[in-house]
């Protein structure tokens, strides 16, 4: 089944999310170390058919590119190397840690669990890869979504 994976790509941790294989949703996967996230998303690709990466772009509030942009730019000539067949998009990333924050409260999560940036980071990847897959989707002819129902 083909899969949209989301990366909120972190100089500390990764968060990641993967889509349902009709790429309507996106759900929390994991949080990785940057170091591991290459072998990791390896090991993903045996298992499931990725479809595209989709990754957090860190945007200042007027729209320039924030200091966290250098880091980024530095892990995505790793992704094409390994995974060359796999496009990689760009996707606005402001406001998505306030964004997870609010819905890990809306879902009952509990104060320590909330405090946790781990699940930040992976609900910020699942906030990121939603928001693209909203815009993908509203974009998609009618009869296109039609010939993906089983």
């Amino acid at each position: 089944m083909d899969r949209f994976i989301g990366i909120d790509y972190g100089r500390k941790r990764t968060g990641l999310a993967i889509s349902d294989p009709l790429g309507l949703f996106a759900s929390p996967l994991d949080t990785v170390h940057p170091a591991k996230l290459i072998d990791y998303l390896k090991k993903l690709a045996e298992k499931e058919t990725i479809q595209s990466f989709i990754v957090g772009a860190p945007r200042n509030l007027d729209g320039r590119e924030s200091e966290a942009m250098k880091d980024i730019r530095a892990f995505l000539p790793l992704l094409g190397k390994f995974f060359p067949g796999i496009p990689v998009e760009m996707e606005d990333e402001r406001f998505t840690s306030v964004l997870a924050h609010r819905a890990m409260i809306d879902g009952g999560m509990k104060y320590s669990d909330r405090r946790d940036k781990a699940n930040v980071d992976k609900i910020s990847a699942a906030i990121i890869l939603q928001g693209w897959l909203d815009r993908r989707n509203a974009q998609r002819p009618a009869n296109e979504e039609n010939e993906k129902t089983p």
